[in-house]
């Protein structure tokens, strides 16, 4: 059955891109991909059976719950916080930016890349939706773009990168089981990997996932034809994505429980309730429970008059959580007597919703004092920087590198397709390629200027045992301002750019010998001609303290 969709390992042009050659091994590959079931080779596409319930249609229901839980004020927040951390959409320009530091190619090829990378942004229009492309892929777990090209041209590169919804998309995997010969050992072989994409998918949990093919097929999709990044989260069974929110769905439950718990006990126990006493003499039973009850309904009858139609309503309508008692008193009581129920007790307290809520913070690994309205924002020394706050940003970190997939591989297809570099030269170069985004986090700048300061204050200090020779200039570099081996050679080399060209110092000293006999000029003219000995000696004093001068400067220059 043909693919939908383009693949790099086909012919484009006149070159073939040759498959590479699988590595046999008894255990299976570990992927973190999606694929939740695996499909016997040649066999009978369409039906199959999922005893485990951790197919397609249980990771859509999976999906539903992240989003539902989403939409928690207190998650949303969290979530709002970490979208915000991750994507600065506060800059003019794009958040992402590529750095090739790390990649040994030629300046053409660097140029190249960098411009299919702005292309890439382009069809992503990241500078606008790289923020609702990301709390998506943080909300959902994966996030799909479908790769639109020229099957006629390919070497036009991506026409268009369209967004897929979650919900729809399944990778599956053909395998094939061969047995070995040598060692009698079970090895799975993938034949054929593809994506399909259906609107329908019947029952959850275990059961059938997708429909046969007499029914309504969903649309085989080529590998190379989605882009498709995960959280890289997988559950205990190790076969089925999670998305960052599957820890919180707990937290995020029981804070709901208890805040409707809550509202139900203060609704119910907040006012205060009358008891009626009512004096039954000795009525029989049944008369009894007919007085109170004439008596009940004669006081609770609320008379309601429109004023627009003119209409007297009886108003009955009282929820029996609000009603008065009314108990019958028997003859040698006290008689009718009506009395108060006080109401609730502690309803101010919410130590237990400020605990669940403190719990779904920690579940998401924002720090706790976000949570708290009245902290102000300050702006101080590192060393008033929460550890909460450090360990955030650490996280937002390991978030950005897995979510920069989506931004990677769009480049790799961009580039292959346009004939930049080859499949094997992006093995080589993949791993050299980062992406770098634009830092929105000032605790993270306030902690690194704050480290810096202090280096500096510390290598100042050393100035004295630098010129006694206990220590080397290598050695404040490296240990102290912790500047590596490449960084003092690039160092070295820049500062040598800065120093002026040869003959500079020679244009310097004829610019001070021109303003040295510019001011003798200037100065000899008023001087008179019969000058005695104190003022010969003055006028020489003066002249050195005007070379010394001109040599200060041309050794500024210098430096």
């Amino acid at each position: 059955m043909e693919l939908f969709g383009y693949q790099i390992t086909k012919k484009i042009g006149a070159k073939e891109v040759e498959k590479e050659k699988e590595v046999v091994s008894f255990a299976p590959k570990p992927e973190d991909d999606g694929v939740a079931s695996t499909v016997a080779a040649g066999g009978y596409y369409g039906q199959y059976v999922d005893l485990d319930g951790t197919a397609s249609s249980n990771d859509r229901d999976l999906i539903v719950k992240y989003r539902e839980a989403s939409q928690q004020p207190e998650c949303d927040s969290a979530i709002s916080d970490i979208v915000d951390a991750a994507i600065a959409s506060a800059h003019q320009s794009a958040p992402a930016k590529l750095d090739l530091t790390d990649l040994d190619q030629g300046d053409n090829i660097k140029k190249s890349i960098t411009e299919e990378f702005n292309n890439v942004l382009s069809l992503y229009k990241f500078n606008k939706q790289g923020e609702s492309f990301f709390k998506k892929w943080y909300v959902d777990g994966r996030i799909y773009f479908h790769v639109i090209i020229d099957d006629k041209n390919p070497k036009r590169g991506i026409l268009e990168l369209r967004p897929i919804e979650s919900l729809f998309m399944k990778k599956v995997k053909e395998v094939k089981k061969v047995t070995d010969t040598k060692t009698d050992a079970t090895v799975q072989k993938i034949v054929n990997e593809y994506y399909v994409y259906s609107e329908d998918y019947s029952g959850t949990g275990a059961g059938v996932v997708g429909k046969t093919r007499e029914g309504l097929s969903g649309v085989k999709i080529s590998k190379e034809a989605i882009i498709n990044v995960t959280s890289g989260l997988l559950d205990a069974t190790q076969k089925r994505v999670v998305s960052y929110l599957h820890k919180a769905l707990k937290p995020v439950n029981q804070l709901r429980m208890m805040e409707d718990s809550l509202v139900m006990y203060r609704y119910s126990r907040a006012p205060e309730r009358r008891i009626f006493y009512i004096d039954v003499g000795n009525l029989p039973k049944g008369k009894a429970e007919e007085y109170v009850q004439g008596i009940m309904n004669k006081y609770r009858n609320k008379l309601v008059y429109d004023a627009a139609t003119g209409d007297i309503k009886d108003d009955r309508r009282h929820m029996s959580m609000l009603e008065d008692f009314w108990l019958p008193r028997r003859e040698g009581g006290r008689g009718t007597e009506i009395t108060t129920l006080p109401g609730g007790e502690n309803l101010g307290q919410i130590d237990d919703i400020l605990f669940f809520q403190k719990k779904l913070y920690k579940t998401l690994n924002v720090p706790i004092t976000r949570l708290e309205s009245d902290d102000s924002f300050n702006l101080g020394r590192s060393s008033e920087i929460s550890r909460d706050e450090v360990k955030f940003q650490k996280f937002i970190d390991r978030i950005r590198k897995k979510f920069s997939t989506i931004l990677i591989e769009a480049l790799r297809i961009q580039l292959i397709l346009k004939g930049v570099i080859t499949e094997n030269d992006w093995k080589e170069m993949g791993e050299k390629i980062n992406i770098d985004f634009i830092e929105d986090n000032y605790f993270s700048e306030l902690k690194e200027f704050e480290i810096m300061k202090e280096r500096l204050d510390v290598a100042s200090q050393l100035e004295d045992l630098l010129e006694k020779g206990f220590v080397s200039k290598k050695y404040i570099r490296q240990a102290i301002l912790k500047q590596t081996d490449e960084d003092i050679e690039r160092l070295n080399g820049e500062i040598e750019d800065e120093k002026p060209e040869e003959g500079g110092e020679g244009e310097g000293q004829e610019e001070g010998e021109d303003l040295d006999l510019d001011i003798e000029s200037i100065k000899t003219p008023t001087q008179p001609d019969n000058i005695d000995e104190d003022s010969e000696a003055r006028k020489t004093e003066i002249h050195e303290a005007q070379l010394k001068m001109i040599d200060s400067m041309s050794k500024i220059l210098e430096e």
